[in-house]
């Protein structure tokens, strides 16, 4: 049967910790052990909760402590990207969303954006060699600074295993969630923003853990699995479901 790991999104300080909670004590029932996105330094308004956040997370030694001991429990880091602010309107080589922190830019930029990331995560003791890419988007500059920076994953592109990419190792997520269930082979991930979650979307992720448990497994899994070369022609197919993807979702938001 397909295995399935988890990855969330837009880890921050100021994020809503209520609804992250929720989440993670439900993870944490189930024995599944996650990737969590950490956004270094968050300028993006949209992650910020008000007065949702964890006021105790402000102080920058709480916040590393929590990291510490998630860590310890065997979550996995990925960087999220530096600041999760969209400076760019290109979609880049995995085209899921029309904007980005990265596609479009300089390679030179990029790979001080994405060191400067990688110092603040250091500095909290959080420093990882996965890379989670805001919007998805990304481009070749942007492999290519990854790998002068050390990095060695990406959490995206679409496939049953991980594969390799330029220098580095693409670690699939989940082209549609009820699709994934009715797979017979490979891995994927399921990706999950917290703060977008509904009680019905919640009900639903505790119905598939308790029914479903054996599917389940912890992200550092897929770590553990050896990387394929890409078949010939492999990149454009999956240039084309993301494409394909990015469309129907703009049709559905504006039907």
């Amino acid at each position: 049967m397909r295995r399935i790991a988890i990855r969330i999104d837009d880890i921050t300080p100021g994020m809503d910790w209520e609804k992250f909670s929720r989440f993670a004590e439900l993870l944490d029932r189930y024995g599944i052990r996650p990737l969590i996105g950490l956004v270094p330094r968050n300028e993006d308004p949209l992650l910020e909760a008000g007065d949702k956040r964890n006021p105790a997370f402000d102080d920058k030694e709480a916040y590393a402590a929590w990291l510490k001991e998630r860590r310890e429990a065997g979550w996995i880091f990925a960087q999220h990207g530096t600041t999760h602010v969209y400076s760019t309107k290109k979609a880049g080589i995995f085209p899921l969303n029309s904007f980005s922190e990265f596609a479009g830019v300089e390679l030179k930029r990029q790979y001080l954006m994405l060191r400067e990331g990688k110092e603040e995560l250091r500095k909290l003791g959080a420093e990882s060699d996965i890379f989670m890419a805001p919007g998805h988007s990304f481009d070749k500059n942007t492999l290519r600074a990854l790998k002068k920076l050390g990095f060695r994953y990406i959490t995206d592109g679409y496939g049953s295993h991980p594969y390799s990419r330029g220098g580095l190792i693409f670690l699939p997520i989940s082209f549609l969630r009820s699709r994934e269930l009715k797979k017979e082979y490979g891995v994927t991930t399921y990706v999950v923003h917290c703060a977008e979650m509904t009680e019905e979307e919640y009900d639903r992720y505790e119905k598939l853990f308790r029914e479903q448990r054996e599917r389940f497994i912890d992200y550092g899994e897929l770590l553990k699995l050896p990387a394929r070369e890409r078949v010939r022609g492999a990149s454009f197919v999956e240039y084309i479901y993301a494409t394909a993807k990015h469309i129907a979702g703009r049709i559905i938001n504006h039907a």
